[in-house]
């Protein structure tokens, strides 16, 4: 899959196209991008993205707009896995956001991308102050000679998929419902990074995985899985927070502690599957106070992680 990145994009010949933050790539997600594969299979051209960064949201209201399901790579990675065959990660940038409907269509899409198909959600918007929709589209479709595919929304269970279902699902601990809305486990995955080795000093040595986004739609302590070290998950506790105990006004950090094992895994991508909640994350007085609970979570987790493998 070959990706491109930037504020001026451009396709050297026609594609099949759908437009979208695809946050989370849950199974709403996953029948666009099965559309879009099948299309550009019918007419020879390639399957592209066209994705934003940051987010528009992030970029008019930092402070506001929803935590990231999936960081960039880990999105760019599940595009891969389901048969895109490239990526326009576009700059958001003013000119973006100031950018008319007509513009963004005539200029972006038809000049620059030099749409054959595209695929929209039945809702989507787009241009300046979301001026553009689906009607304008399939105006600019007859004019400039382009096909043009909507999709609704897509239900499981009786609920719409969507990136805010599966945030509601984790910031409730309810990993079943997550995975039925992306059709997978819940994961974050990550680079193993040098920490402070506090956990090391208090007994119970962590691998701190660099995490690519401010915020994030969990928070607390975790019985888990990593994926990424062995040819099995290694069973695991994990915390995802601040750390309040030891540090104040922190972004959030995920550190893993594997239960019985003992090897450097520095520098090594891996990937954390969210099983259980074990607790909220909270401020001890002390360290040893700390460390007393961190023992305590590793044997709940130990416990629940017995149950289920």
């Amino acid at each position: 899959m070959r990706v491109f990145r930037g504020t001026r994009i451009a396709a050297h010949s026609p594609i099949a196209l759908t437009i979208g933050n695809f946050d989370g790539v849950h199974l709403g997600h996953q029948a666009m991008l099965q559309c879009l594969r099948e299309a550009a299979l019918r007419h020879d051209i390639p399957a592209t993205i066209l994705t934003f960064e940051p987010h528009p949201r992030e970029f008019f209201s930092p402070n506001d707009a929803p935590a990231r399901l999936t960081a960039l790579r880990e999105k760019l990675e599940l595009f891969q896995a389901h048969g895109v065959d490239q990526v326009y990660v576009a700059r958001f940038d003013r000119a973006y956001a100031s950018m008319p409907p007509s513009q963004f269509i005539e200029e972006l899409l038809v000049k620059n991308l030099k749409i054959r198909w595209l695929l929209v959600g039945d809702d989507f918007r787009f241009g300046a102050q979301r001026g553009g929709d689906i009607s304008l589209l399939r105006q600019a479709s007859e004019r400039f000679g382009f096909a043009l595919e909507s999709i609704g929304s897509i239900e499981v269970a009786g609920e719409r998929v969507s990136s805010t279902g599966v945030r509601e699902a984790l910031a409730k601990a309810d990993f079943a419902r997550a995975t039925r809305l992306l059709g997978r486990p819940y994961c974050i995955s990550g680079h193993v990074a040098h920490g402070k080795k506090l956990g090391r000093e208090l007994g119970f040595p962590t691998a701190n995985i660099a995490l690519k986004r401010k915020r994030t739609s969990l928070s607390g302590i975790y019985a888990v899985k990593l994926r990424g070290i062995e040819a099995k998950p290694l069973p695991a506790v994990a915390s995802l927070g601040v750390r309040p105990t030891v540090m104040d006004d922190a972004a959030p950090v995920l550190e893993i502690h594997v239960l019985d094992f003992n090897q450097n895994i520095y520098g090594r991508r891996v990937s954390v599957e969210f099983l259980h909640k074990l607790r909220d994350e909270e401020k001890y007085p002390d360290l040893e106070s700390l460390r007393r609970q961190i023992a305590i979570d590793v044997e709940n987790a130990r416990t629940y992680l017995n149950s289920i493998l």
